[in-house]
């Protein structure tokens, strides 16, 4: 086929547009030849359609391009040579589809557009303007057309190295923020939810200190590979930088699946990599946060979400945390801790406390594990979970753990009885080269027999050079001191790494015992595996976190050869240690519940209850996954259905199964779930939308947000159905 204005097609064309032929000039016949030599050149095509937008000319270029003939395009529609579907393009979209062009009879200018037609993909840019014949009646379009399939091909390669992280594939920050405001803001109107989850590692610097940087990178690409697999289509998943990672989830906030969404990404990043023939152990924390609940806009659902994950990592790591408004202060306090902890140990806050360890068959003294305390002038107690996890996000993890190593070595050797001393030592402290002879040097100080120490070590020292770590073993075995295993089972050391290491101990892990004697539980078979393992290798086992009568009978009836937990004793101080000993008392009596309970916990609380749009005043006293016990109103009939407002916009509808004069024991209509920590939430809570709905602005969840709406219900002038009773002040009001 000949150019769009050859003399052979102009008159083709002419006649299928009923127009008459009229004299060429001069200027008019160089102006045809000029377009002609351009399209011959390929450095652009004319295209034409009728008045129902069929095409009804295509340069001959065009088509050997795509590979067919003019009968086979010729008659066809010409938005159905381009697909429907337009991918982004330099991160830009057209503004309309073509469809709406044509029937709109737009003009049609630089518009990219996907080929339908070939087996490769190609691009086009195309430009038209519609045609009026003397009566301004539409005739069709005539334009023209140029393959942009190149350039657009380097634009979008350079917008998604603009969009995305260049080691993991992963969307990076700018388009994360993107995406997020976008989806933020076109659900506000379509009130759906959303949730944002802001994870990072655990010990990732371990790994970049010890094997290199070119490890992280590939320890990085693993982890974005492992997200993608448990995240799957569920959201988007971003590399914010560093370690840090963050996952965008539509349409999700059912706390129930988010949790167990979160421990399955902790679960799976926690297992062992293979990196470059070495072995690495990490972990992760998560924080998630909920839109509307938690924020409406993307910086107040970040924040929340970076607030719920810096609750997981001072709550001990490995952990996930549902935001939660106290979390706002608990950021204030880790900061406070940080400041404060600096000054610690110059100002003796710091103090070694111990726990025993006992025969589990004579329940006779053995060893006693140090476990340090900080006594704050001001604020008092504050848990080890809290200032041990910000003593290694600012280095000083391995001052305190020199400190701790020291003070117990001399308390040890102080005591009247010869009892060994079990020290907890950091990851970070054992990767340290210097580290036996550090060890050397506090025996040497203080004067304690090496064979009175033992050096607890968590799984996670197996990172990276096996041979080095081996050595390490073997060079503390030297100096005399003995070794113990701590927290089996929790981490992913193989066992060939444990029939090499020279562990004197096994202590098996409070998560095996901690529910161990409920029916169905698996967790004894898995203690007695241990123990015989341990057996097998000539090592001692220890079962930690031992609470309950019944645990005890399980775990000594399992073979451990030793018991830790609150049914001997909690950590003391050194002073009531000492009193201890000095009089004798080495053997210790069990003392606590004879059975476990899972689940129920005891809480001190005023809380809401609304029955019939009124609201109560009681005081909570338990709560379990089930249900909860109330006190506080007086003769509720059995089967009562009542609403507990557990704060938060979280509520739990109820029905009363226990009624004895001021106390109630309720069954909850939907169970309630973990929170990530100890305690326990509502899969659901109120939604914004509700209380926009009831004449509000839409804003995150206030603290009370359901009496906010009970206040515009609660007119109904009928009575308190119950009497409402103050306990604290003995008497009784309607």
């Amino acid at each position: 086929m000949a150019g769009f204005f050859a003399r052979s097609n102009r008159a083709k064309v002419q006649q299928v547009e009923s127009a008459a032929v009229q004299p060429i000039g001069s200027d008019t016949l160089r102006r045809v030849e000029l377009l002609d030599s351009f399209e011959n050149a390929g450095l652009g095509w004319f295209w034409a359609t009728d008045a129902q937008g069929r095409l009804i000319y295509l340069s001959e270029n065009a088509m050997n391009k795509l590979g067919c003939k003019a009968e086979e395009i010729i008659g066809t529609h010409l938005a159905k040579l381009f697909t429907h579907e337009v991918e982004e393009q330099g991160g830009q979209q057209p503004e309309r589809p073509l469809n709406f062009l044509l029937g709109a009879r737009n003009s049609i200018t630089q518009y990219p557009v996907r080929l339908a037609l070939g087996s490769s993909e190609m691009w086009w840019e195309i430009a038209g303007k519609p045609q009026f014949d003397d009566h301004q009646e539409f005739i069709g379009y005539r334009g023209s057309a140029k393959d942009i399939s190149s350039s657009f091909q380097s634009r979008r390669d350079a917008e998604r190295m603009a969009q995305y992280d260049s080691l993991t594939g992963l969307a990076n920050r700018h388009r994360m923020n993107k995406r997020l405001d976008a989806t933020l803001q076109a659900f506000r109107n379509s009130k759906r939810s959303c949730a944002l989850l802001m994870l990072d590692l655990d010990r990732f610097k371990q790994v970049n200190d010890t094997l290199g940087h070119p490890a992280g990178d590939e320890l990085l690409r693993q982890v974005a590979a492992r997200l993608e697999k448990v995240v799957g289509d569920k959201g988007e998943i971003g590399r914010l930088g560093g370690d840090e990672f963050q996952v965008i989830l539509p349409d999700m906030d059912d706390r129930g699946d988010l949790g167990e969404l979160s421990q399955r990404i902790i679960q799976m990043i926690s297992q062992p990599y293979q990196i470059n023939g070495s072995r690495a152990i990490i972990g992760t924390s998560v924080g998630v946060a909920v839109a509307p609940y938690d924020g409406v806009e993307s910086d107040e659902l970040i924040k929340a979400a970076d607030l719920a994950l810096y609750a997981a990592k001072g709550g001990g790591r490995g952990q996930y945390r549902f935001f939660h408004i106290d979390f706002t202060d608990g950021a204030k306090h880790r900061r406070q801790i940080e400041e404060d902890l600096r000054d610690a140990l110059e100002n003796n806050e710091l103090k070694m406390h111990y726990q025993p360890i006992v025969d589990a068959k004579t329940h006779m003294l053995k060893c006693l594990e140090a476990l340090m305390r900080w006594e704050h002038p001001e604020r008092g107690f504050i848990p080890p979970s809290q200032f041990i996890p910000v003593a290694e996000d600012i280095g000083m993890i391995k001052h305190l753990g020199e400190w701790a190593l020291l003070a117990t070595c001399k308390q040890a050797k102080e005591w009247p009885v010869e009892l060994r001393v079990a020290v907890n030592v950091s990851p970070i402290q054992f990767a340290r080269d210097d580290f036996p002879a550090l060890v050397k040097s506090v025996l040497l100080e203080s004067g304690l027999e090496p064979h009175r120490l033992e050096l607890e070590i968590t799984e996670s020292v197996f990172v990276g050079d096996a041979e080095r770590t081996q050595s390490m073993f073997e060079e503390l075995k030297r100096i005399g001191v003995r070794l113990a295993l701590d927290d089996f089972g929790t981490g992913y050391s193989s066992l060939s790494y444990l029939q090499k290491a020279p562990f004197d101990k096994i202590k098996i892990d409070q998560s095996f015992v901690r529910g161990a004697t409920e029916k169905g539980n698996n967790n004894p078979a898995i203690m007695s595996a241990i123990v015989s393992l341990a057996e097998s290798l000539g090592m001692e086992t220890v079962a930690e976190g031992v609470e309950t009568k019944d645990e005890l009978n399980l775990v000594t009836e399992r073979g451990a050869s030793h018991v830790q937990g609150f049914i001997f004793s909690q950590a003391i101080p050194h002073e009531e240690l000492l009193e201890r000993l000095e009089k004798g008392e080495l053997r210790y009596e069990p003392r606590g519940p004879e059975r476990f309970r899972a689940d129920r916990k005891s809480v001190y609380r005023k809380i809401s209850l609304f029955h019939d749009d009124h609201k109560y005043n009681v005081t909570l006293r338990n709560l379990s996954k089930t249900g909860a016990m109330i006190e506080g109103l007086l003769n509720v009939p059995l089967d009562t259905k009542v609403v507990l407002n557990l704060g938060g916009g979280q509520l739990a509808v109820a029905t009363v199964r226990r009624s004895d004069s001021h106390m109630q024991g309720l069954e909850f209509e939907t169970p309630l779930i973990s929170d990530g920590a100890d305690g326990l939430c509502t899969r659901h809570r109120v939604s914004p939308y509700q209380i926009e709905a009831a004449g509000k602005p839409l804003e995150k969840l206030p603290d009370d947000p359901y009496e906010m709406l009970m206040a515009e219900l609660r007119a109904t002038g009928r009575g308190k159905s119950f009497l409402e009773v103050d306990l604290s002040a003995n008497r009784r009001q309607m």
